[in-house]
């Protein structure tokens, strides 16, 4: 027996609707490589934002370091020794280092002449009060180079200590920090130098002007003995 063709396509349709559906996977390689590259880039950017921050990190580190303060500070060491120096500098005696008192001093005691009318006590005793000067002078002159040598040994030290805290230091400002007091030991020790040079030049001027006024004295008390009468002239004389 024949069936009709369209009972058969029927029957083909309800079979195909009542049998279960089977699931179809379907590759795309156009979408799968467009995906890897988004998912590289995405890598790749976050990479780049790590990388970034730990640079910023390292940064903010670098920049406290330079800003770190240095434990040190010798400023207060410096002044204090410089303090001694000029101490004993306004502790001098003799003549003056202010100028209106040294020229007034020294005009009165270092006159470049004798008038006929000065008294000889006078005379005697500004010889006296001239070598008094002269020996304040070179005391003075003695302290500070004592207490020149003195500062050696503080300066050695402190100066150990600032390459110490140089070769330590952690950032810029410690650096600079380090090289400030560095001059600042310098300048004191020029400062110093000076005050010893201004010591000693002094003691050499006020012996000089000693031996000038003793030279002006001996010739005003070489004129009184001479006198101003006739003077003895030499003749021969006949014993026959």
């Amino acid at each position: 027996m024949t069936q009709h063709p369209f009972r058969i396509l029927a029957f083909a349709v309800c079979l195909a609707v009542t049998l279960p559906a089977k699931a179809i996977i379907v590759f795309d390689p156009s979408n799968f490589v467009e995906n890897s590259l988004t998912a590289a880039r995405s890598l790749e950017e976050i990479n780049n934002q790590l990388l970034q921050l730990q640079n910023e990190a390292t940064m903010l580190i670098n920049e406290a370091r330079n800003l770190t303060r240095l434990p040190f500070n010798i400023v207060g060491q410096l002044q204090a020794t410089l303090a001694l120096t000029t101490q004993l500098i306004a502790q001098a005696q003799g003549i003056a280092f202010q100028l209106a008192q040294a020229r007034a001093q020294f005009a009165r005691f270092y006159p470049a002449a004798y008038g006929p009318g000065t008294p000889g006590a006078t005379m005697a005793a500004d010889a006296l009060q001239r070598w008094t000067h002269s020996l304040q002078a070179l005391q003075t002159t003695i302290g500070m180079q004592a207490q020149a040598a003195q500062n050696l040994a503080s300066d050695e030290n402190a100066l150990a200590v600032l390459v110490g805290q140089s070769q330590g230091a952690v950032g810029i400002l410690q650096a600079a920090q380090v090289t400030n007091q560095l001059l600042a030991l310098q300048s004191r020790q020029a400062i110093q130098e000076q005050q010893l040079r201004l010591t000693q030049d002094r003691s050499s001027a006020l012996e000089q002007a000693r031996s000038v006024a003793a030279e002006a004295r001996s010739r005003e008390v070489r004129r009184r003995f001479l006198g101003n009468g006739t003077q003895y002239t030499p003749q021969p004389i006949n014993f026959f």
